[in-house]
């Protein structure tokens, strides 16, 4: 096998988990993906920042990467006394697996493609034999 492909392989070996290499998440994004699955009930984005000791702004980027993902979604909760607030928590689990299957089936489809056409730049008809 090439270096390339070997290097390129070990290097998505070492990705920290699924999460991570099929959706460029960072180590604060992990951190808060996990505390939302952990959490028994969906937190705003001031219980965030309070649990990961980040400013709330931080803590918000890490949210919106995560719904952009498609591994957090936002909520709408009422207010006691009026109004409302957004609460956050992780998405369907088989959602997220099916998307990640569709990236991959993706991958497969465009990877294959790239073959063919490999192959039909340098197959039998380009052999050097066939072309002095």
């Amino acid at each position: 096998m090439p270096d390339a492909v070997q290097k390129q392989l070990q290097d998505e070996r070492e990705c920290e988990g699924l999460l991570d290499c099929m959706f460029g998440l960072n180590e604060l994004d992990r951190g808060i993906f996990r505390l939302l699955e952990k959490s028994p009930e969906p937190l705003t984005v001031d219980q965030i920042a309070k649990f990961i000791d980040r400013e709330r702004t931080t803590a918000y980027r890490s949210v919106r990467r995560l719904q952009e993902a498609g591994v957090a979604v936002q909520e709408q909760e009422s207010c006691p006394k009026g109004g409302y607030h957004h609460v956050y928590r992780v998405s369907d689990p088989n959602e997220i697996a099916d998307e990640l299957q569709r990236m991959l089936n993706q991958w497969y489809a465009n990877t294959g493609q790239l073959i063919q056409e490999f192959r039909d730049t340098y197959g039998e008809d380009h052999s050097p034999e066939k072309n002095p």
